[in-house]
């Protein structure tokens, strides 16, 4: 064979390989290909959410599933996830938001290559077919109650309060801080404004320990990280000098409350999160819908529950 004929053959061999791999794995199997893609790996309710998607994938047996993720919540790694997942062929995107801007162009090009969208935990500002998530502001709201029963059964009506977000464009912890703050209007407690730590449990921590410093008799933290922060400071310092609270229900978080250096927790469903999106995803694939039309209901609540000592999971 001539040089040219081999290196003719070599091309289309490659080229063919890149075409099963753009292909992805739905054509290979007969099955749907779908792909989650997360904030970050770090938190471990992100690992919930992939187990819940994993056993509806097992249950259902027609879905190929991948997890794809940044190593940490960065909008350009997040993108490059989803620019991924449209390369590997995937036929639906399971995503969680990083904010409501940063990815809306990657998401357009998914969905002009023929991509669906299911949301789970956090939306874009690009229409999906569904919205899975937890209602955080009631939740929110719910915990900064339980902290203003806590402070009055302890006497105290007045005083600052310290808040740790994950960064201003992450809507889902946002919208927590809020329904925190909407639970002080009326009160004469004073809410300081809020420090973003990117999800980071030491930069949380030390962001709690000015806090403290400052004087304030409690902080909350908007997520996993910050809340695992906010109780490590809270643990050097003594739960009788500051009342620490926050949200989500990692291994960490719950030991923390065991030990009474969290007073609460907001407890997501992470778990049917995953499950019911990729159930979610099946049924728009296999479904003949309209661009622009989605599934009723548009908005599934995940529901929430706030953790204390008295109501621990074993």
């Amino acid at each position: 064979m001539s040089k040219r004929k081999v290196l003719l053959t070599a091309l289309v061999m490659a080229l063919a390989a890149v075409s099963v791999f753009a292909n992805g794995a739905s054509e290979d199997s007969g099955n749907y290909s779908v792909y989650l893609i997360t904030m970050d790996q770090m938190d471990q309710h992100w690992v919930n959410v992939n187990k819940g998607a994993e056993a509806a994938a097992a249950e259902l047996g027609n879905v190929d599933l991948t997890w794809l993720a940044p190593d940490t919540k960065d909008d350009a790694k997040q993108i490059e996830c989803i620019n991924n997942a449209v390369a590997a062929g995937a036929d639906c995107i399971l995503l969680a938001a990083n904010g409501p801007e940063a990815c809306v162009a990657a998401l357009r090009e998914a969905s002009d290559a023929g991509v669906e969208i299911v949301y789970v935990d956090s939306a874009a500002n690009f229409p999906g077919r569904r919205l899975l998530a937890t209602d955080n502001r009631a939740g929110g709201r719910q915990v900064g109650e339980r902290l203003i029963e806590e402070l009055t059964s302890k006497g105290i009506t007045s005083g600052m309060i310290g808040v740790i977000g994950v960064n201003a464009a992450t809507e889902s912890c946002n919208q927590r801080e809020y329904g925190f703050r909407d639970a002080f209007e009326g009160t004469d407690f004073t809410l300081l404004e809020t420090q973003y730590c990117q999800g980071d449990a030491a930069q949380a921590k030390d962001m709690a320990a000015n806090f403290i410093a400052q004087g304030c008799i409690a902080v909350y933290g908007a997520n996993e990280g910050s809340t695992v922060g906010v109780g490590n400071a809270v643990m050097e310092v003594g739960s009788d000098s500051v009342i620490g609270c926050g949200s989500d229900s990692s291994d960490m978080n719950l030991s923390l409350v065991e030990r009474g250096a969290l007073l609460c927790i907001m407890a997501q469903n992470p778990y049917a999160m995953g499950y019911d999106g990729v159930k979610s995803a099946v049924e728009v694939l296999q479904s003949d819908m309209a661009e622009g039309e989605t599934l009723d209901p548009y908005y599934v609540d995940t529901g929430v529950e706030i953790i204390t000592q008295e109501n621990l999971p074993e």
